[in-house]
């Protein structure tokens, strides 16, 4: 009989004890079993080395590493051929696999549109933003042109192919951007593709090119240093960021392109995806550890010193953003002509 009472007090005490937890919104026994890697996990990089998702993607790995986020390791891969496209299939391929994420920037939508490789953002498992990237007009800082409007009136006035400008691949987010400059000033830039953006910000500071658009934190340590000049950031508004970041300038003191009379915007995705097929427990994991990341100091020094726009989302918020992009990506391509025939 007192076996008998002293079982029941002890799932009286139990259940009350769950409950409680429940209500607080406190993990429960159940939570135990949720989902968590059991070997090392590879983050796919879709482009070359020294650009903005490569930057990105390896900050993260030393973060998660810093601060024990992870229990198995984190090991970033480049796989840059076919624009990207080679990234993209193999995680397509890894369908159901876990252990694989992959960054994306833009060439998630026009590598497919542009090439007609067997790939579509929704072969995927849609995980988190992590930010929207920026881009900036640049010059050499030994250019005469102070200004978009200055520089923009020389390629009016030169002649087609005269002025070169240095991007990220063919039919990418560099040359959508610079086709969108040649409309505007009714002359064609001589579009030079390179695999990363690292190249990029290289060929400007040797004055191989005359300007390109790279993200700010493929450019800030060269600006920093004297060897560029920032135009004009092709938002609808100014970066938030006041700092300086060389003796005269912050992020915030660049204007936008649309206050130099170029109607041109254009922001990038960072985010992260899974293959398809994965579980909701496998995609919360990453989304709690990124959210996780986001929370450190050293996230926030990093999001500032790269002027990010510092947007998050996940769920379905983040996949209907995506699918807007892909809409906006298809106008912009089919308009540039880019689109695979």
């Amino acid at each position: 009989m007192q076996h008998t009472t002293a079982s029941k007090l002890r799932n009286t005490f139990f259940r009350t004890a769950v409950a409680s937890m429940a209500m607080l919104g406190l993990s429960t026994p159940v939570s135990v079993l949720a989902w968590e890697p059991t070997k090392p996990v590879e983050f796919i990089i879709p482009a070359g080395t020294g650009g903005g998702a490569d930057q990105m993607a390896r900050f993260t790995q030393g973060l998660v590493a810093k601060h024990n986020l992870m229990k198995q390791p984190m090991v970033v891969v480049n796989k840059s051929g076919g624009a990207g496209g080679e990234g993209f299939l193999y995680v397509k391929d890894s369908k159901g696999d876990p252990h694989k994420i992959i960054i994306t920037l833009s060439n998630l939508f026009t590598t497919p549109l542009a090439t007609g490789i067997p790939f579509n953002w929704k072969d995927l498992t849609p995980v988190s933003m992590l930010a929207l990237d920026e881009f900036v007009l640049w010059v050499n800082a030994d250019s005469p042109y102070k200004t978009a409007t200055e520089y923009l009136a020389a390629v009016k006035a030169g002649n087609d192919n005269q002025f070169k400008m240095a991007g990220t691949g063919s039919k990418q987010e560099d040359q959508i951007i610079t086709v969108a400059l040649d409309k505007f000033t009714g002359k064609k830039f001589t579009y030079v593709p390179f695999k990363g953006g690292g190249d990029v910000a290289v060929q400007l500071v040797g004055n191989h090119v005359d300007s390109t658009v790279n993200n700010p934190i493929e450019a800030v340590a060269h600006w920093r240093a004297g060897k560029r000049r920032p135009l004009c950031v092709f938002d609808d508004q100014r970066m938030p960021y006041k700092e300086k970041v060389t003796d005269t300038m912050s992020w915030h003191d660049i204007p936008t392109c649309k206050e130099s009379g170029v109607d041109v915007d254009y922001l990038m995705l960072r985010g992260v995806f899974m293959p398809g097929g994965v579980t909701q427990d496998q995609v919360s994991y990453y989304v709690n550890l990124f959210k996780k990341m986001r929370e450190l100091p050293e996230w926030t020094e990093f999001m500032e010193k790269g002027a990010f726009n510092q947007s998050f989302m996940s769920g379905k918020e983040y996949a209907d953003w995506v699918q807007k992009a892909e809409d906006t990506h298809k106008t912009l391509m089919k308009d540039a002509g880019f689109l695979a025939k």
